[in-house]
């Protein structure tokens, strides 16, 4: 059976609920309408979380990203609205949602959005020593 776009979004339980970790997306074919002229507007978003209990399953992002292609919206609502969906779908313990969209007028747009849990406090970063020299064969 062909997907057809959704607002359905599923979700699976973490597998390592006792870890922070990131999950990082990229939708580089995200496409909805302008609700003034009717014209479609592109971007690329990037959606970065630390799940809790869920995740989301991929195939139901791809429909629910497909939902908004024949909608008009302001640059600012879509990105939010996806956000707080996500949000509401997975409640993770931190998600940003960076939208950029593509020039349209000669101005480029990027809207980003977070999300944290109240309470949840990330870990330090760990910094690592240089490890020397790339091989040429991984650059």
């Amino acid at each position: 059976m062909p997907s057809k776009p959704s607002k359905t979004l599923d979700i699976f339980p973490n597998p390592s609920p006792g870890r922070d970790y990131l999950v990082h997306f990229e939708v580089p074919e995200f496409t909805c309408l302008c609700p003034l002229t009717g014209q479609p507007d592109f971007a690329l978003v990037v959606i970065d979380f630390v799940p809790d209990r869920s995740n989301v399953e991929l195939k139901s992002l791809k429909n629910y990203m497909w939902s908004f292609r024949n909608e008009g919206a302001f640059h600012e609502a879509v990105t939010n609205r996806i956000l707080d969906d996500l949000v509401a779908a997975i409640r993770p313990r931190f998600m940003r949602l960076t939208a950029r969209w593509y020039v349209r007028g000669g101005i480029f747009t990027t809207v980003v959005v977070e999300h944290r849990k109240r309470g949840w406090k990330p870990a330090a970063a760990v910094q690592l020593p240089d490890a020397g020299p790339t091989p040429a064969s991984f650059r």
